[in-house]
């Protein structure tokens, strides 16, 4: 799950034998699990149903959308509440990059989704397109399908204040100095949620993830899968946790990667938390391998030093703002790439280390805004929406600061890095305008199949013991753990100990007779330091934790 930059501070900000001829156009079976007989069972049997015998509509994609040929796009109608189903509807936005085999060794549609909440999987076909070495097998097997959750990018968008405001830096330095910076963040996180409701209000109650994992139902349906193959990252565990509940006869393969403890104790107000935790484990990662390479960065030549550059930096930039744009909040905003991704571990030294020389303009580029990039921005607006629409929406959140506070107050101690941050991109849940609902109970249900679960030892945005405790709700379900790493999103390292299993589940529905634990990917490299500035950060996807 990926964070963005929020109200006044920057947020935390987060793949069984062949199954022949089970590839038809079909609703599969009526209602949901536990919930027998709801309004919303119903609604969401009716609406699969009529996507089923609808299909998709494949077209060329819009030009705007970035999308070229042979990646097709079109939509599927889903209701806004599916305890009424012939009620209002929105189209949700979908693509696809059709397998690459021969018919005969096609098994369906592989549907993904890569966190948030708020993030797209619209890029999720061009692994075909670009030919991912790394999916080259797997894409023989399934046409590879993305789409935007609802209220996401081009279904139905819904956004919470003017993407212009939103990006405009310098923001206020999240860590709080005192009783009047707390005041003055807690009146836009207040102004944030009701911006949300103003501009969005006919969406909000329905933005959960319940509803998402029924329109992944209906999606599934109008594909003419009998069954879903699903590949979740991120947030996007959450969601196949939440669908593979619902739904569980109608899971054929999935797998979920660097996952969220589903345990309703957990969403969204603890896992947040638990989440600052985990991100000072791994910022400490990074701070050991800068300074490992000294000779390369020059910033310190032990992880000591390399916190008291990093301390420097943010006291300047809070008094005198780089480039007048440039500060606390926007440093944390860039600055915790690194923690996500140890792709980005030399990018991130790199812009620091040029910065130091006298080239402040890497920075400038990569943690400021770009008041230029209208799309760039509506976007991330629209993200950040999203996130705080479904986290806020699907959970009960506490409404005393004095508990927001208390608990924030005690983490910051030992994990200064992102706490305050994330608690004043989650503070909106505080005064949230709608009615905040009760996570599903995520649990085993009759038919679900072996659900493959991968994560390593020490990602940051979804720490280790979420797997462990999906592991333990999924009965029958594999976990292959990458040991001393903490890159999040493993399936997209290079690590064959994990490549293998991956192809091995989603083309032969195979998986050890026992747990996998498998040495770390390749550490990161260090790149000589020019005056290039860095690629402008990691894809930027709000994300839970």
């Amino acid at each position: 799950m990926r964070k963005t930059a929020a109200l006044g501070a920057a947020g935390t900000m987060v793949t069984g034998a062949l199954l022949a001829g089970a590839i038809s156009a079909t609703p599969a079976s009526a209602g949901e699990q536990h919930q027998r007989g709801s309004a919303e069972a119903r609604g969401v049997a009716t609406a699969a149903a009529r996507a089923a015998k609808k299909g998709i509509d494949w077209q060329e994609c819009p030009a705007d959308w970035g999308f070229k040929s042979p990646i097709q796009c079109g939509y599927v109608t889903v209701p806004v509440d599916y305890a009424r189903p012939n009620g209002r509807t929105i189209k949700i936005a979908v693509d696809r990059a059709v397998s690459t085999g021969s018919k005969k060794e096609r098994q369906g549609s592989l549907v993904y989704n890569p966190g948030g909440p708020g993030g797209s999987g619209m890029k999720f076909p061009s692994r075909i397109t670009t030919k991912s070495p790394l999916w080259a097998k797997t894409a023989k097997a399934y046409d590879f399908v993305g789409f935007d959750p609802r209220g996401v990018g081009h279904s139905a968008p819904i956004s919470c204040m003017d993407p212009q405001e939103f990006v405009k830096a310098p923001k206020a330095d999240p860590v709080p100095g005192s009783e009047a910076d707390k005041r003055a963040q807690r009146k836009l996180a207040k102004e944030y949620a009701d911006g949300c409701a103003e501009r969005s209000g006919g969406l909000l109650p329905y933005m959960t993830t319940k509803n998402t994992a029924r329109d992944l139902d209906v999606i599934r349906a109008a594909l003419g899968d009998k069954k879903l193959n699903y590949l979740g990252v991120s947030y996007g565990t959450y969601l196949g946790a939440v669908y593979g509940t619902l739904f569980p006869n109608h899971v054929r393969r999935m797998l979920v990667d660097s996952v969220v403890d589903p345990s309703r104790e957990k969403v969204w107000y603890q896992a947040n938390l638990d989440q600052d935790i985990a991100f000072e484990t791994r910022w400490g990662d990074w701070k050991k391998w800068v300074a490992k390479n000294d000779a390369t960065y020059h910033i310190g030549a032990t992880p000591e030093k390399v916190q008291a550059a990093w301390e420097k930096l943010r006291a300047t930039a809070k008094k005198n703002p780089i480039s007048g744009v440039v500060g606390p909040a926007e440093l944390t905003g860039f600055f915790q790439n690194a923690p996500y991704y140890d792709s980005m571990w030399a990018s991130v030294a790199e812009v620091w280390s040029a910065y130091l020389s006298g080239n402040s303009k890497p920075l400038v580029e990569n943690a400021g805004p770009n008041l230029l990039d209208l799309a760039g921005n509506a976007s991330a607006e629209n993200g950040n929406a999203v996130y705080t629409a479904v986290e806020c929406t699907d959970a009960k959140w506490p409404t005393s600061w004095k508990k927001w506070d208390r608990d924030n107050t005690r983490i910051h101690q030992q994990a200064p890095f992102m706490t305050w941050s994330n608690a004043w991109m989650n503070l909106p849940c505080a005064t949230w305008p709608v009615k905040q609902q009760r996570p599903v109970d995520v649990k085993t249900g009759k038919g679900l199949p072996s659900v493959l679960i991968v994560q390593s030892t020490r990602d940051a945005a979804t720490p280790y013991g979420g797997a462990v405790e999906l592991h333990d709700r999924f009965k029958g379900s594999r976990l292959i753990t990458e040991r001393d790493a903490g890159s999040h999103g493993v399936t997209g390292q290079v690590n064959p100990c994990i490549n293998s299993r991956v192809d091995a589940y989603f083309l032969e529905g195979k998986t050890d007779a026992k747990d996998v634990t498998c040495a770390p990917h390749a550490t990161p490299q260090p790149a000589k330091p020019t005056a290039k500035a860095a690629a402008k950060g990691a894809s930027i996807l709000p994300v839970a934790p």
